[in-house]
């Protein structure tokens, strides 16, 4: 899977997302609309993580759907 599928289809991705990372509200998720450069932000703010980190995140959780 790539991000413009997820991107296309956030509706229903933002579940998952939030399974991921519970820190992130459901507000947070509707403002990210599947832009993955403010997913990873609001990771980083979330969670105290680098950038680097955050994108590890994504891409190993973009893999597995």
């Amino acid at each position: 899977m790539n991000w413009n599928q997820i991107e296309g289809n956030w509706e229903q991705f933002k579940g998952k997302a939030q399974a991921q990372w519970g820190k992130l509200t459901g507000d947070d998720l509707d403002v990210i609309a599947g832009n993955r450069k403010q997913l990873a932000g609001k990771i980083q703010e979330a969670y105290g993580k680098s950038q680097e980190e955050a994108e590890r995140e994504i891409d190993v959780w973009m893999n597995r759907h």
